[in-house]
This record gives structure tokens, C-alpha cells and sequence, in this order.
């Protein structure tokens, strides 16, 4: 079982811890990371899934991010973006995407105690990847 990861530089103090708790939890199960592609924030990820679902190596993608409240509603808008963008795309190319993105309405404190959602991120491509396959 192959998987990438589409990781967020944005917020990177945050985003790096997640990238490697997902990729410590990816080689525990077994899973091996063959991408992982860096941009420059989680709305700009949209592309970087697609091109990576169309690769014969990717049998699905964990996207990771953390999108932090500011003084405006765009931490709100970014992340709902990004969620409905993941979700069609992974029905376009029937390859699972796992939505390891926190926010939208966090804190700094709050990102850093979701960091583990990468694990969450990378359990939940793996699963589908799995249930998948058993459909046929």
C-alpha cells in the first residue's frame, strides 16, 4: 500500500510535527509513504491531490495542515474549501483522501494539541485504501 502526503508549509511549526508523526505511524502500519509534496498553504493543496491521484503509484493521499484563527472568517472559508475539494477528488479518481487538516476556529495552543490528527489522517487513508480493495 502506497500513500502520499500533501503537507501545508503554512503554520509549518505546526504542519512539520504533523508530517512526521504521519509518517512514523504510516511505517508502523506497514504503509509506505511514496510522496510527500510540500505547499505553500492547505488551500493551495487542491492540485498537488489531484496530480497525485492520477499517478498508478498512489493508492490514496493524506492531506496535512493546520489552519489557525486570525482577526477574519478566513480560517473558515479556507478550510471548507479545502474539505469539498479533498472529497471530490477523491470521488473523481475513486482513491481515498484523508482530511488531516485541523481548524477552521484553533488556536496556536489548540493546533499543536491536534498534531495527532496526521496519525487520525494516515489510519483513515489506510482503512479506506483496504475497504476499497475488499469492494473490488
Amino acid at each position: 500500500m502506497k500513500i502520499a502526503l500533501v503537507v501545508s508549509d503554512f503554520n509549518g511549526e505546526v504542519t512539520s510535527l504533523m508530517r512526521d508523526r504521519a509518517r512514523a505511524h504510516a511505517e508502523s502500519l506497514g504503509v509506505e509513504v511514496s510522496h510527500e509534496v510540500h505547499v505553500p498553504g492547505v488551500f493551495d493543496m487542491g492540485l498537488a491531490i489531484k496530480k497525485l491521484l492520477q499517478r498508478d503509484d498512489v493508492d490514496g493521499v493524506a492531506i496535512l495542515g493546520a489552519v489557525i484563527k486570525g482577526d477574519t472568517m478566513h480560517d473558515e472559508l479556507i478550510s471548507t474549501v479545502t474539505a469539498r475539494v479533498a472529497s471530490d477528488l477523491a470521488l473523481q479518481f475513486d482513491k481515498p483522501v484523508a482530511l488531516g487538516v485541523t481548524g477552521p476556529g484553533m488556536t496556536e495552543a489548540q493546533a499543536y494539541d491536534r498534531i495527532d490528527n496526521a496519525r487520525t489522517a494516515v489510519d483513515s487513508v489506510a482503512r479506506m485504501i483496504r475497504a476499497l480493495r475488499e469492494i473490488g
